[in-house]
């Protein structure tokens, strides 16, 4: 949305840019499954040079009236494409919009060897409201932009104003613009961690954090590196313990990216302009300034990026939806389908079936795209998915002109504490029972599976093998047991190690990234295997989600997870393990109960009408009806069907 001012939508047909007032009807469209635009007309009669759709046969197209809220869609779906697939996700509309946010520092542009001049907290005295933490964090900014500038080349300042009230994070991200990008969320399983804030103990312990804007970001197209690791830790410090970057890393760097994961890069993290923690009893709202004069990003730009998006936000919170907003799926596409996901698992068994075989487990993926009758509002699906998520980690990750990266993962990568690591194996599926004695047959079913100990033990033996090839000692307690959540139970085992250095935090996160649980081993054969096999882009799906801090840092694995974007549905993702002994019909079982937290938000609806079918148009929306008509009819689209919302 262009807030109330003229906007200027362009054309392909005449090259030209036209100037609209007073906007009245919200559109977007994709052609061809390619882009994503938005336009704002001020009647139903619109000039056709505005409209990117000439010449083309299928498109998917948008309309709402501003005054009435009533919704109508259009949608025509090619058939789908069992190659190495790529959904565009872009969002062109948005880049003038979102320009002021996204624009920051990326910090992996600057000298990663060379230390920051100043990283410091600033608490402000504390408040009853988010209207009244606005009000001082906008006063301190006005201070600092009266003040004369710190006598520092690079530096990262973060002002925080505590609030005597504790706000759910998710809620007030909620109530900001969702345009408002870059944005993240990250709620850690561990509630009862004690925090250190601004170098003192507390007993306020975090619950999850917020963020929109970037202070500073972190991405390339590059696999990450230790420079790109050591330029985010120049930013961080011990004595400030929540300047954090928030991110997530690719399941595998040397794979192409597709155009939906784009704009992640190979990897993407970002420490938040404007944050909001949520804390047991109470909350923090901060904002965060970050300038490095040689990667020429000064401290007057990183100001006047501060207050660019401290000016869009909203202190006004908003309840999120936390039941199940049940949109109808008009398609549902699997990729693989089950005869190639058959055909896949048969070729992964016969190879691990060799006498002498270079494959012991490989974990296949499955891509689902769901398209919906309404809009899937990302954190609102994250809000149904923290319900559940007690024992879980609840993320979102959404770089500018991207769609939204969430999940509700159970499985950590590893937690560092100064020197202390922890990790986990997690591995073997069964669902809970509808009954306390049937879930206890259920585990007991899995805790003496003979396939399922295979497919643990190879997890929980090599991630304590690479633990110990940093770790000066590493303790496995308990060796097996079951984790329970609210759909599913696993296998699960607890190791912890002592670093010998902090710097070894990336040799862990190297070396423990991929597990046997979400790529196979050997590492190499299963990846080599995974990218031979799989016809989508896994992105960011299986790779590493969490978060970078002075004294801390934690990692989940990114499954149970989905590309969520409003307008374009979803691509949901979901993995099994292949040992000997699976069956691929039960692994596609198993594929169905870990994407039922998604699925259950939805439910299904009549199929759309082929291609081949005449369109069909709801005659109690005649006025829509009729700017359908002139839509098509200006621009030669067929096969145009309508359904009411």
């Amino acid at each position: 949305m262009c807030n109330g001012g003229p906007f200027l939508a362009s054309s392909v047909a005449n090259n030209k840019l036209l100037r609209i007032q007073k906007p009245y009807l919200f559109i977007g469209f994709n052609f061809g499954c390619t882009n994503f635009g938005y336009i704002q007309i001020k009647q139903y009669q619109f000039p056709t040079s505005i409209l990117m759709a000439v010449g083309v046969r299928h498109c998917t197209i948008r309309f709402m009236e501003l005054e009435s809220s009533s919704l109508m869609k259009c949608s025509l779906l090619s058939s789908p494409l069992y190659r190495k697939q790529s959904v565009h996700f872009y969002n062109s509309s948005t880049q003038r919009y979102n320009q002021c946010c996204s624009l920051s520092m990326n910090g992996c542009q600057g000298d990663s060897r060379a230390p920051i001049g100043t990283v410091e907290t600033r608490t402000l005295p504390a408040v009853s409201s988010p209207a009244l933490a606005m009000e001082r964090l906008n006063s301190a900014i006005s201070d600092m932009i009266k003040s004369d500038p710190p006598p520092y080349n690079s530096g990262i300042i973060r002002l925080e104003v505590p609030i005597e009230e504790q706000i759910e994070a998710l809620e007030w991200l909620h109530a900001q613009n969702h345009l408002l990008l870059p944005r993240c969320f990250f709620s850690g399983r561990r509630v009862a961690s004690e925090m250190c804030i601004n170098g003192a103990s507390s007993h306020s312990k975090l619950v999850s954090v917020a963020g929109v804007g970037s202070a500073v970001f972190f991405t390339h197209l590059r696999p990450f590196s230790l420079d790109d690791w050591r330029a985010i830790r120049r930013f961080l410090s011990k004595k400030c313990p929540l300047i954090r970057a928030y991110g997530a890393i690719r399941f595998d760097a040397t794979a192409n990216i597709a155009s939906e994961w784009s704009a992640f890069g190979s990897f993407y993290f970002m420490v938040p302009q404007v944050e909001f923690d949520e804390l047991e009893g109470s909350s923090i709202i901060a904002a965060t300034i970050a300038w490095d004069n040689a990667a020429s990003w000064t401290y007057q730009r990183a100001i006047d990026a501060l207050q660019a998006t401290i000016w869009q936000l909203s202190s006004v919170l908003i309840t999120v939806q936390k039941k199940n907003p049940q949109s109808h799926i008009l398609a549902n596409t699997h990729v693989p389908g089950k005869a190639s996901w058959d055909h896949a698992v048969k070729r992964a068994l016969q190879i691990i079936s060799r006498n002498d075989p270079v494959l012991i487990k490989v974990v296949l993926a499955r891509s689902t795209r769901v398209v919906t009758a309404a809009d899937i509002d990302p954190l609102t699906w994250l809000a149904c998915l923290k319900v559940e998520g007690e024992n879980a980690y609840q993320f979102c990750l959404q770089p500018p002109h991207s769609p939204a990266f969430i999940g509700n993962t159970p499985e950590q990568l590893f937690h560092r504490d100064r020197l202390s690591i922890c990790s986990e194996a997690l591995a073997g599926t069964r669902a809970r029972g509808g009954s306390e004695l049937l879930d206890l047959n259920i585990e007991h079913d899995l805790l003496s599976s003979a396939k399922d100990h295979n497919e643990f033990a190879i997890v929980r033996e090599c991630i304590r093998r690479r633990l110990e090839a940093v770790c000066s000692s590493v303790i496995i307690e308990p060796k097996k047991a079951i984790r329970k959540f609210t759909r599913v139970q696993h296998l699960y085992a607890r190791l912890r190690g002592r670093l010998q250095a902090e710097d070894d935090e990336f040799k862990i996160l190297s070396s423990v990234h991929p597990t046997p649980a979400v790529c196979g081993y050997p590492t190499e054969d299963a990846r080599a295997f995974i990218s031979e096999t799989e016809m989508f882009d896994r992105g960011m799906y299986a790779g590493p989600v969490g978060w970078f801090g002075g004294e801390e840092s934690e990692f989940a694995v990114g499954i149970r997870s989905a590309l969520v974007e409003k307008g374009l549905g979803a691509l949901i993702y979901a993995g099994t393990g292949i040992v000997e002994g699976s069956d691929s019909s039960l692994e596609w079982e198993e594929l169905e109960l870990k994407t039922s937290q998604f699925t259950k938000l939805m439910k299904l609806e009549a199929p759309l009408l082929t291609r081949g079918q005449s369109r069909i148009i709801n005659q109690n929306q005649k006025g829509k009806r009729t700017l359908c008509q002139e839509f098509t009819e200006a621009q030669s689209i067929k096969n145009l069907k309508v359904f009411p919302s």
